[in-house]
């Protein structure tokens, strides 16, 4: 059974000084080129792949494999546009940064309370 995306929140504890991109890498469970790609398109709103492809000099694929795992996470929107000759392309905008920040808030208070609910759980029964 998939468990979805796993936060790296070990990472940042080892950390004493992490940056925002560390930061929300590791909450999100993302890799540091996804994290280029979410803020390039926050610089480029309704990207298609071709775009930023050549935006962030990397090959096809691995962009499309950026934008769909974003997409997951809820950090980029995808939209179909119909072309003139027919046909339809994808364009992809990034969410704001604010609702980026509120997202990381709630992933860490989620993740703080359980903690907690662990710690105060603990009756001194050892295993």
């Amino acid at each position: 059974m998939d468990e979805g995306p796993r936060h790296r929140l070990d990472e940042l504890i080892e950390r004493s000084d992490p940056d925002f991109r560390t930061v929300m890498s590791c909450v999100f469970g993302i890799e540091d080129h996804e994290t280029r790609t979410y803020f390039a398109l926050l610089d480029r709103p309704g990207s298609t792949v071709e775009e930023l492809s050549a935006a962030l000099e990397r090959d096809r694929s691995t962009v499309n494999r950026s934008l769909s795992t974003l997409t997951e996470r809820g950090l980029v929107r995808r939209d179909r546009r119909l072309l003139d000759g027919g046909g339809y392309v994808y364009q992809y905008t990034a969410i704001a940064l604010p609702e980026a920040k509120a997202m990381l808030h709630d992933a860490l208070e989620t993740w703080t309370d359980s903690v907690h609910g662990v710690i105060d759980g603990f009756d001194g029964d050892r295993p």
